[in-house]
């Protein structure tokens, strides 16, 4: 590569995160803390440092690779070069995809490959240094001498790229997704890129990655007009003329005096056509001040990040949680244009109600349980647009209630139908839609044979008709009962809503089917055969029953076990009573850590065999409140909280899915969590912070003290609720919602008799 010759020690230096603003001591009024955007970019955190809007339709980021597993949104900390700069990308998922236009700013030769991650002189990657990355904008020197810097708008990316004096040119990569595997089908089968007569690129391609067929369209603008412009077609031939299709598509714009000015470009971009991406940059992008661009950005999170703040604690704790908050606020993403089209699910442009929005990139396994249910505390209006969303969704698909839809296409990744527990939980919570409208589309998955199954819901019918999914058929049969009996308790709601009393019964009756998977005698829940046999050999820290019937999804016997949500009570009678099942919560946090070597990487964050790096495990600790123990949960919550996040790149112990690791920190932070979202109930547990402030909506305020915290005061010795004694070791949604103060006494030692009396329990 060309450029100032620097040590790769110096290029990898000078990395900074500014700051919203500082700290407070605690009695000052509460100041935001600041966000550190960095914080899962390292270890299997999955996040991008780069600027986006709060749940905005671009995400505009640095690209470090686009193949592994460790840089499914694109970027990892560790990696030590940059391919350049795309308008998408997913925000901690477990699997790749977006990293939609590329834009390379650079000098020298015209190199068109990215080259290999160990050897970047060989392509157009560019070593990096003095990265500076905070919620709506983030800026990079690149090996060429190029200082770049990205700001947002909610479906326009803006840039601006400063050049050293002399030439220099950008690179328009349509084509940079590496296809994994020898015989590997193409990414993209569609690619057009064309130069308009005003100066304005345009372009499209189809993507087959992990949302298979999902379309993109943009429209660029640059405030200099290029000296030339090259187009390459397959293969990197040259293409004459004003554009080029194919399916592997690149354009390059040559500068002759790169330097004499900065290249702001602004790109609108829409899944539904080009005139949608070229309104899109018409109604959002009327200027060329990037600064502008920026500020405006940096508003809108300052307001998103003052709904929650934090006194006390650590100044890393404090920076964990904001940045935590920064994480539950990206996606869903949005998904509709300015005019308000959309593609559903039935893969038709569609246009929402006027009001009303479209998203996309619901990790619904993963945030039905602690991200959607923060937003409903936090956004209850944002949680109605989801909701009415997740309506439209399930009306339009073939498939039923959305699974993990991206960019109007059903991923069906994971398993179960968990938009269902979205919609029933913001329905116990009050939030107003027309839930009788989802009913047929629920019916159909829960009860329709017939209805074309996808991956996350095949053995329904099975399911349905022996009490279990059988492991002699089924692969992942264990978790499949167990979530799909959870689904069915949470479509229980959404039958109710719609008058249907005999559906409501048959899936209140069916979501005791978890029972159907737990093996009374061994007090563990494990695979079950068809003629009735239980599955042999069994461990509860093993798989499954055989290397081709895997019995669990990223997850064993042990973390399955504790899965039910929604039937805790009938938990407890199946192993024999409180102390049966205090000792089994016991035995899953002291038991050896040993996995088995086929375990997937999801597996993570363990403390004895509980997983903090995966969902399954998130309500766990929270479960000894049930048999009258809660004093466990407050010592095992705040170990969770100081143990498995920390102020580094590395710092989020497990993919954050989506916001969903990162909501599980700000509610135990706060000192409660949505064991059952659909309860509409919160189990306390051990505030992390002196001070919290949250922000409820319609000028309400939630207050949370913990007076006498400290970090060996871990217990809860007495709560107030609005400075009345509280003596359940829960608390109800509709309480909070109205606002007040709820005060928790901190001891270095347990209060055993708090939520210990049975009335006082989670409801029985």
């Amino acid at each position: 590569m060309t450029g100032p010759a620097v040590s790769r020690r110096a290029l990898l230096g000078g990395t900074a995160s500014l700051a919203l603003a500082g700290a407070v001591p605690v009695g000052a009024a509460p100041v935001r803390a600041r966000a550190d955007l960095f914080i899962g970019t390292g270890g299997d955190g999955h996040v991008f440092p780069g600027a986006t809007m709060p749940f905005g339709m671009v995400q505009l980021s640095p690209d470090t690779d686009t193949a592994r597993w460790a840089t499914c949104s694109g970027y990892h900390r560790d990696d030590t070069s940059i391919l350049g700069f795309s308008h998408t990308h997913l925000s901690g998922t477990g699997i790749g995809d977006m990293l939609d236009i590329l834009v390379v700013p650079t000098r020298g030769p015209v190199l068109l490959d990215g080259g290999p991650l160990d050897d970047p002189d060989k392509g157009y990657r560019q070593r990096f240094r003095d990265e500076v990355a905070e919620p709506g904008y983030y800026a990079v020197t690149l090996e060429s001498g190029v200082r770049s810097e990205l700001t947002v708008t909610e479906r326009t990316g803006i840039h601006r790229h400063r050049f050293p004096a002399g030439p220099g040119h950008i690179l328009i990569d349509l084509s940079h997704l590496v296809m994994e595997g020898p015989n590997a089908r193409p990414y993209i089968d569609q690619a057009a890129l064309t130069l308009e007569a005003d100066g304005t690129l345009t372009g499209t391609r189809r993507v087959f990655r992990w949302a298979k067929g999902r379309r993109i369209f943009f429209a660029m603008q640059l405030s200099r007009k290029p000296d030339r412009v090259e187009f390459f077609g397959d293969g990197d031939a040259p293409a004459g003329g004003s554009g080029v299709t194919g399916k592997r598509l690149k354009a390059v714009l040559h500068f002759d005096d790169a330097g004499a000015a900065p290249v702001v470009i602004r790109t609108g971009i829409s899944a539904v056509d080009l005139a949608g991406a070229k309104a899109n940059l018409a109604a959002e992008a009327k200027h060329w001040s990037f600064d502008r661009y920026a500020r405006a950005a940096r508003a809108a999170w300052a307001g998103e990040l003052d709904l929650i703040r934090f006194e006390g604690g650590s100044t890393a704790q404090r920076v964990i949680a904001t940045t935590a908050l920064y994480h539950a606020s990206i996606g869903p993403t949005l998904f509709s244009d300015v005019d308000g089209r959309y593609v559903g699910l039935d893969r038709k442009v569609h246009t929402v109600p006027a009001g009303e929005r479209a998203y996309s990139a619901y990790s619904l396994w993963d945030t039905y349980r602690a991200f959607h249910p923060l937003q409903t505390l936090i956004r209850p209006k944002l949680t109605q647009g989801f909701v009415a969303d997740l309506i439209r969704q399930t009306q339009q698909s073939p498939f039923g209630p959305p699974v993990w839809p991206l960019q109007g296409v059903e991923t069906g990744t994971m398993i179960g139908w968990h938009a269902v527990p979205v919609l029933a939980e913001a329905r116990a919570k009050g939030i107003v839609a027309d839930y009788a409208a989802a009913w047929p589309g629920v019916a159909k998955r829960s009860f329709d044979w017939s209805t074309p199954v996808l991956d996350n819901s095949v053995g329904v019918q099975a399911y349905d008709e022996l009490g279990y999914v059988p492991a002699d058929r089924i692969f992942e049969s264990v978790s499949r009962t167990l979530e799909y009996s959870y689904d069915d308790y949470a479509g229980a709601f959404i039958a109710d809503a719609a008058g249907d009393t005999a559906g409501a019964a048959r899936l209140r009756k069916r979501s005791g089917n978890w029972q159907g998977v737990f093996d009374k005698r061994i007090g563990f829940a494990r695979g079950r055969m068809a003629d009735g046999r239980w599955a042999e050999p069994y461990a509860p820290n093993a798989l499954g029953h055989s290397k081709k019937w895997r019995d669990f999804t990223e997850s064993n016997g042990w973390q399955a076990t504790f899965l039910n949500q929604h039937d805790i009570p009938g938990l407890i009678a199946a192993m024999g009573g409180d102390a049966a099942f205090e000792a089994k919560l016991d035995g899953l946090f002291n038991a050896s850590s040993e996995l088995p070597a086929d375990a997937p990487p999801d597996i993570s964050g363990l403390v004895g065999q509980y997983a903090h790096g995966n969902e399954p495990s998130h309500h766990v600790a929270y479960m000894y409140a049930w048999c009258g123990a809660p004093w466990k949960t407050q010592a095992m919550v705040r170990r969770l909280l100081t143990e498995m996040y920390h102020d580094r790149p590395d710092g989020i112990i497990g993919n954050d899915d989506c916001g969903q690791m990162s909501a599980w920190y700000l509610f135990s932070a706060l000192g409660f969590y949505p064991v059952d979202p659909v309860s509409a109930t919160y189990v306390l547990g051990s505030p992390l912070f002196d001070r919290a402030t949250v922000r409820l909506g319609g000028g309400r305020t939630l207050v949370v003290e913990a007076r006498g915290n400290a970090p060996d005061r871990p217990y809860v010795h007495a709560v107030r609720w609005n400075g009345r004694p509280w003596t359940k070791s829960w608390i109800a949604h509709a309480d909070l919602m109205r606002g007040g103060t709820l005060s928790f006494d901190m001891a270095a030692t347990p209060n055993k008799a708090f939520g210990a009396r049975v009335e006082d329990r989670p409801a029985r």
